[in-house]
């Protein structure tokens, strides 16, 4: 008799426990065991939620190096089916070596799961037949449980699923009524209920001020700074949008902004300042000609404008021009800091607005949301979890479907949040997402490219770059220790036929196959590789936190970010009041709501896990367990650096410090 020692590890997860009767089955490369119930001095309590438990299996032979095992539960009379959560199972050999099998998934049937022993394989590296069919099996199955849907046309593709309870258990989160809750809740959170049915204007802002009740120290300086041209400035730099701006060096011609109009501060002219770098444009073209919503069957309205910024020899980036609509016209007067206080104010909350309707469709929905379900689907899709790619992917894909389909129901749905409450919500939403698709590049998503096609290397106080690019660096240095650990030589990239497949179906369904957007539509080098992984990695954990957290910050004092507006663009100078800016806002209803919605997008979830931490332990291997120590070092030396630089800061930027990082799109 050959004896295995067996421990089952079962998850600490809500509901995780099974009383059903557990079967395992060892397959080594020599042989196999028989199916053994498993029986342990816990008894019926063996596979109680957060513990672990130990177990013998015995063959007549010794059946060799194990390659995977399969675990199958069965109910009885007694105990009906119920859903059981393994984290994973450890087996040593009568030489004492132990095999790792990683699980971290639900089974909630009776069939039987094959589960590979931890050591990365790709498919060129799995000779053993049995380890073939059960990646093959595998794969059958998870193309079956994860097909591609068109949520509309023109747009990345999703997740086909009839609700998030019908998603497979392993990509269901456990706090959905949290959430859903709290959507519903939210107005009562902020104190705010009873303010939502209300359709009148704002008398004044001390009447904006008194359900302004849930403040955070950014929220108190937005209140006090909203009018500031300076603060306006940063915004682009700091705030939740900061990839719109980018460097001037020739007016475009539906911008003819000269000299004699505009006031730099006591430097040159404009055609100085350009070639000094000091002058930069935000263009919101991928607005004009919305037709902007109906709220309560009221029509709204919505600019496209052109904004012209400099930086002051005070490193201060401040409005000089604003132009609210993209073609010129008498009715479409260009606006200047010189102009009255309400013109200009007027000028800048048109902005605003347009601000928050780019910012939510194409820089956090489209660029983060989007993008993030298709890395998901395509990963799941493709890749077995015994390959290395999976391993070092999935925990930056958790909870993104699900999110997501929420996100598709309550908030950009006909009755959603973002449709009653928005002035680019319903039919033009469509219109900017596909426009914003048509400008979807690979550079654009890879930082180091688009911070340099964007010119704005050398803006000094712009804490997104700075912090942006050294979290870059640091997970480029952690993927490229990895991936070369399992790719030694561009060859055996391109002979991955699953790495291969992976591309594809991201090129086809997440940027639908455009050849003009420059993502690959296949690797043939290692460089390739890490690189692409690198942005995916990116994508789903900094960039997200960096166009998500903030929201509520910059936009819970709502003069700041008005996300509908009641009139149209004014037409002349000189005729603007407070009384029309407060006619010009959104209601008190839309207001409110608006609130609500950013307080619960801000809001951290209650089970958040930072980028770095892996609590799940798909990787076996002790170099590749070496590489993600130092990567959480080097992620913990960034996060200590951005605290102290926060402290001198007038407005702490700690959007991208990775202690406030998730790793992945769960919110």
């Amino acid at each position: 008799m050959v004896y295995y020692k067996v421990r089952v590890y079962t998850g600490g997860n809500f509901c995780a426990t099974t009383i059903n009767k557990v079967y395992i089955k060892l397959v080594g490369e020599k042989g196999e065991s028989n199916r053994t119930k498993l029986l342990g001095l816990k008894g019926a309590a063996s596979f109680y939620q957060g513990t672990s438990s130990k177990f013998c299996v015995w063959t007549d032979v010794d059946i060799g190096k194990l390659t995977l095992i399969e675990l199958d539960k069965q109910a009885t009379f007694m105990t009906p089916q119920d859903a059981w959560f393994v984290d994973k199972v450890r087996v040593k050999n009568p030489e004492k070596e132990a095999f790792i099998f990683p699980i971290y998934r639900w089974i909630d049937d009776n069939k039987v799961h094959r589960f590979r022993e931890g050591t990365a394989l790709r498919v060129i590296d799995d000779t053993h037949h049995l380890g073939r069919y059960g990646r093959e099996q595998e794969l059958k199955i998870r193309g079956e449980e994860y097909n591609w849907d068109v949520y509309a046309d023109g747009l990345p593709h999703c997740i086909k699923t009839t609700g998030p309870l019908s998603l497979p258990s392993e990509v269901q989160f456990s706090f959905s009524t949290e959430f859903v809750y709290t959507a519903s809740a939210g107005l009562t959170e902020l104190k705010l209920k009873g303010l939502d049915g209300r359709c009148t204007a704002w008398k004044s802002f001390e009447e904006i001020n008194k359900v302004f009740t849930k403040k955070t120290e950014i929220t108190e300086y937005v209140q006090k700074n909203w009018k500031e041209d300076a603060f306006f400035g940063y915004q682009y730099l700091n705030g939740v949008n900061p990839i719109l701006i980018r460097r001037c060096t020739t007016l475009p011609s539906n911008f003819p902004v000269t000299d004699e109009m505009v006031i730099l501060h006591g430097c040159g002219s404009l055609a100085d300042e350009m070639k000094k770098g000091n002058i930069f444009l935000c263009d919101y073209k991928n607005l004009d000609g919305v037709r902007a919503n109906l709220i309560k069957e009221k029509r709204q309205y919505l600019a496209a404008p052109l904004v012209l910024l400099h930086k002051t020899p005070q490193d201060e980036l401040k409005p000089v021009a604003i132009k609210l609509k993209q073609t010129p016209a008498e009715d479409n007067p260009i606006f200047f800091p010189s102009d009255s206080e309400y013109d200009w104010l007027l000028a800048k909350a048109f902005v605003r607005s347009a601000d928050f309707s780019e910012h939510q469709l194409n820089v956090h929905l489209l660029r983060t949301h989007l993008l993030a379900e298709v890395f998901a689907v395509s990963l799941l899709r493709n890749m077995p979890m015994v390959h290395p790619l999976y391993k070092l992917l999935v925990p930056h894909t958790r909870y993104t479907l699900q999110i997501n389909f929420l996100a598709r129901l309550l908030l950009i749905s006909k009755t959603g949040v973002f449709t009653q409450f928005a002035s680019s919500g319903g039919d033009g939403m469509f219109t900017i997402l596909q426009r914003s698709v048509s400008s979807l590049t690979y550079s654009s998503l890879c930082l180091p490219e688009d911070i340099q096609e964007r010119g704005v290397e050398s803006v000094p106080n712009y804490y997104y770059r700075d912090d942006g690019l050294k979290l870059w660096d640091i997970i480029h240095g952690f993927v490229k220790g990895v991936l070369s650990f399992y790719y030694k030589s561009d060859d055996e990239v391109g002979q991955d036929s699953e790495l291969q497949t992976w591309i594809q179906d991201i090129y086809e369904h997440g940027f639908l196959s455009q050849p003009t957007t420059g993502i690959p539509q296949n690797f043939s080098t290692v460089e390739e590789l890490i690189k692409f992984v690198t942005m995916v990695i990116f994508t789903c954990s900094g960039q997200h936190a960096a166009v998500n957290t903030g929201q509520y910050d910059y936009g819970g004092w709502m003069p700041n970010t008005p996300i509908s507006l009641q009139q149209p663009p004014p037409t002349k100078k000189g005729s603007a009041t407070e009384e029309t800016l407060l006619q010009t806002l959104p209601d008190v209803g839309t207001t409110v709501n608006g609130m609500a919605t950013m307080w619960l997008l801000s809001k951290q979830s209650s089970d958040f896990v930072g980028l770095g931490t892996y609590p799940e332990g798909h990787f076996c291997e002790d170099a590749v367990q070496k590489l993600m120590e130092g990567f959480r070092e080097e992620l913990d030396k960034l996060s200590a650096n951005i605290k102290e630089r926060n402290t001198g800061l007038k407005v702490p930027y700690k959007y991208i410090d990775p202690k406030e990082v998730e790793n992945s799109v769960a919110i």
